[in-house]
Formats: C-alpha cells, structure tokens, sequence
C-alpha cells in the first residue's frame, strides 16, 4: 500500500518540482506548467501507478486546469481518424478470430514450409509474422502458443529430455516475429498508430504518412530482421540439433482435418480483408521521382476526406451486414464479440494525442527542441543510433505505447529547431519502441511465451540483447538505403 501511494505521489510532487524549476529558465509560464505535466504523465505511465488508461485521462481536467487547451479542444483528440482505423483493424481481427481463420492460416503456411526440425521453427516464426501484421501481436502469440507448446511436448516426449534448446529457440521465435511482424503495416502494433497521430498533431500541414508508404519501409525492414532473429536463434539453439526419431510429422495435417473444409464465413473475410488491404495500398498517391501514381481517392470530388479509417470502417461494418451461413441467423460478426475492443489503448492513444497537441500549443516543443538541438548537430547516423537505443533500452522497462507518446514529440521538436526533417528521428524512434525483446516485461508476447515455465530470463536477455543491437544497425542501414526515398526526405 506505501509503495502504491509513493508512486501515485511521484506524478504530482515531480509536476510541481518540474513547474519550479523550468520557471528559472523559462519565461513562458505556460510552458513550465506543461512540462509539469508531461513529468507527471511519465512518471505515472512507467510506474504504472494508476491504470495507465486513467493516466491517459489527466490532460482532460489538467489541461483546462494549467491554461494550455480548453475541454473543447481537448475531448475531440481521444476520437480521430486514427483510432477509426485501429477499431475497424481489431474488428477485422476478430471476426478473423471467430471463425478461426487464424489457426488454418498458421497451419497452411508450417505445412507448407516443411517439417524439418529448422523448417518448423521457420514456419512457427513466418506464420507469427504474417499474423501479427494484420492481428494484434498478443492475440497472435496466445494463437500460436498452444501449436508451439504441442510441437515442444512431442520432442520432448520423444527424446526424455526437458526444456530442450528447440523449446527455447521455438518460444522465443514466435514472441520476437510477433513483435516484429506488428512493425511492417501500420494496424500492426499500437506504437504504429501513435506515431501516425502524433505526426498528424505535431506537423497538421505536412501530408500523413499513408498506409503504403509506412508498409513500403516497414515490409523489407521488418522481415530483414525476421529472417536475421532466425538464424540468431538457429545458430544460438539449433546447432546440430535434428527431430527426434519416432517425432509425428503428420501432426499438423491432422490438425488441418480436424479444422475441415475451408467455410463461407472464412472464404467472406478472406475475401474482406483482401478488399481492405487493396484499398489501403491504394487508397494515396504514390510519388516515384517525376512520375505519381494516382490513388483511388484522387477520383474522388474531396480527396482529402479519406483516410485509412475510412476503409477500415467501411469494411468492418460490412461485417456486421453480410449473414453466415453455419450459423443461422448471425452475421459475420456480432456485438458480443466487438465488445472485446481494447478501450483502454483508444484512451491510452487519446492521452498521447493530447500530449502533442499540449507540446505544441504550449510551446514546451520548441523550447526542448532550441535546448537540445546540440543532438542533432552530430552525424545523422550517430543520432538515429543514439535514438534508437535510448528508447530501445526504456522500451525493455516501460510500455511500448508510452514511451512512444513520450519520446516522439521530443524528437520532433529537436528536429524542427536543427531544421532536420522529423521523420528522420521519428520513425526509427517508432520502430525501436517495438524491440523490446531483452527481458519478459518487455512486450506482451515475451511476456506470454515465458509463462510457458520452459525459457529463463538468461534464455530471452542473450538472445533479445542481440537482437535488439541488429535491429538498431538494421534501422541505420535501412534510413540510408531506401527510407529517405520512401518518406521523401
């Protein structure tokens, strides 16, 4: 109870200590006042002191309170256009889920792969990927858990051996392609979505960076450093090692019997998802040098009414229309089953738009960013490495989410002030709030798959610590070659 109420404590004695001593520095009492805020924020998202959605809530009352943004400027940020594409996404994922489309999807693509021993670790870790671009990484890794447990179990059972090297390199295969399939599309983790919304609160005259553009760097990178976590964890685990004899590799064709025919309901989304995904891939114009490419929104009279929301509701309330036919009298997708929204991440989303739109109208952003302007007086490519690993090493201690919403606005304004475009910093931020792979509290699915009691934190700190430093040199390399011709710098 004492360690309770010294963290909620925190927030508000750092918010005043803040407010004091940026008033030595700082003229501006309102920017004093929202730094004290930020801090208070912070403190309370890391700590956890309160739920982190009711942490999110703060800039309703507060704001109003210190001056910054009236209440009438303030609620419309928890409700935009980006949180319409995250609620149409899940729905999607859901109905996805309903129908059980996910599992005959993850057992198409292991059986296809193959059922050598690396093959399978293969077909786990692509199946995860694939998933978690479009389904939320923790749904994917509770998906593929119970199949990668089953595999570990008939080794296990085959060879009298327990908590072998191939539990550990498969458990930890499909936690780290979760995560880094949630990086190639922009539903696919929420870090993705903060970073659109804060873009769009910070720079409200630059054009938002669309779903292709994000999907054309985020697709190569993250599967470069998909394909590379498999051989780190082949080389770290699977030296040497081979199927047991007596192992069942008819096991997943069996599960693919057991699941039947392909249904109506799952050829429906099949179809529904194809549907959305074309139109995000087409929905913006894509510029190649001299030559754009028009998208399907250019034919439109209001161009600029439509965004990735847009699709990602009109396909979701095709699914509450289109009938089932196994089950009489339902739909592809029913009220019951949406009500498992996450509201507590819309919130969390809306608290980090508020916190941009609270950087940028208070002044605070330009402030830190005439202050800390020195950073980006350093080579491009030490800066983005510099970024990248502090928010590499808070993203192990924090939430993803939060220190996304943290990190972007600072970056965005020390950007600005060096005159350096803010995407520059802001998407490798974005990507490496992501990694997290070092330790179980890190993500949800590292967190998932060392329940499972068959990894030790040694397991996932040698080969996430890895990891984490590939990402962070793949992200360098990857600005250089093709992200600066992608967000046109």
């Amino acid at each position: 109870m004492k360690s309770t109420l010294a963290k909620i404590l925190s927030g508000p004695v750092a918010a005043a200590a803040i407010y004091f001593l940026l008033k030595q520095f700082q003229p501006d009492e309102i920017v004093s006042r929202m730094g004290g805020i930020a801090v208070w924020m912070a403190l309370w998202w890391m700590l956890e002191a309160v739920p982190m959605a009711a942490t999110s809530l703060l800039p309703v009352f507060l704001f109003p309170l210190a001056g910054i943004l009236s209440a009438e400027k303030v609620a419309p940020l928890y409700m935009n256009d980006v949180l319409m594409l995250f609620i149409g996404g899940f729905l999607l994922a859901f109905a996805i889920e309903k129908w059980n489309l996910h599992r005959r999807i993850a057992l198409r693509i292991i059986q296809f792969i193959g059922t050598d021993l690396h093959k399978i670790l293969f077909g786990l870790m692509l199946a995860t990927y694939v998933l978690s671009m479009w389904v939320s990484n923790t749904a994917t890794t509770l998906m593929m858990l119970p199949t990668t447990l089953a595999i570990i179990a008939r080794i296990e059972e085959t060879t009298g051996r327990k908590n072998t090297k191939t539990g550990v390199a498969m458990l930890l295969g499909i936690a780290y392609s979760a995560s880094i399939g949630g990086l190639a599309t922009l539903v696919g983790t929420p870090t993705n979505l903060v970073f659109v919304s804060q873009f769009k609160a910070l720079f409200p005259n630059e054009a938002p960076v669309s779903f292709l553009q994000w999907s054309l760097f985020g697709i190569p990178f993250s599967f470069s450093l998909f394909l590379l976590c498999y051989f780190l964890l082949v080389k770290m685990h699977l030296k040497g090692e081979s199927l047991p004899k007596g192992y069942d590799k008819g096991m997943f064709s069996k599960e693919l019997q057991e699941i039947g025919k392909l249904t109506f309901e799952e050829k429906a989304i099949t179809l529904l998802f194809s549907m959305m995904a074309l139109l995000w891939f087409t929905r913006a114009d894509l510029p190649l040098g001299s030559i754009t490419i028009p998208g399907w929104s250019s034919l439109m009279p209001q161009p600029d009414f439509f965004s990735d929301g847009t699709v990602a509701i009109f396909i979701a309330v095709l699914l509450f229309i289109i009938p089932s036919k196994t089950k009489k009298g339902e739909m592809l997708m029913d009220w019951e089953s949406a009500k498992k929204l996450p509201f507590g991440i819309i919130l969390l989303f809306g608290g980090g738009f508020a916190l941009a739109k609270g950087f940028a109208v208070s002044g605070l952003a330009d402030w830190m960013g005439g202050h800390l302007s020195i950073i980006a007086e350093m080579p491009v490519y030490l800066t983005i490495l510099l970024v990248c690993a502090f928010v590499t090493i808070l993203s192990e201690v924090a939430s993803n989410v939060a220190t996304a919403q943290l990190m972007l606005p600072i970056l965005a304004a020390v950007a600005t002030a060096a005159n350096i475009p803010p995407l520059l910093f802001m998407i490798p931020a974005t990507f490496a709030a992501s990694f997290g792979f070092m330790l179980p509290v890190a993500t949800a699915p590292n967190t998932i798959v060392f329940t499972g009691e068959k990894l030790t934190v040694k397991d996932m700190v040698r080969a996430g610590f890895l990891l984490d430093i590939i990402g962070i040199l793949l992200m360098i390399l990857s600005m250089y070659l093709y992200g600066r011709w992608v967000f046109n710098f």
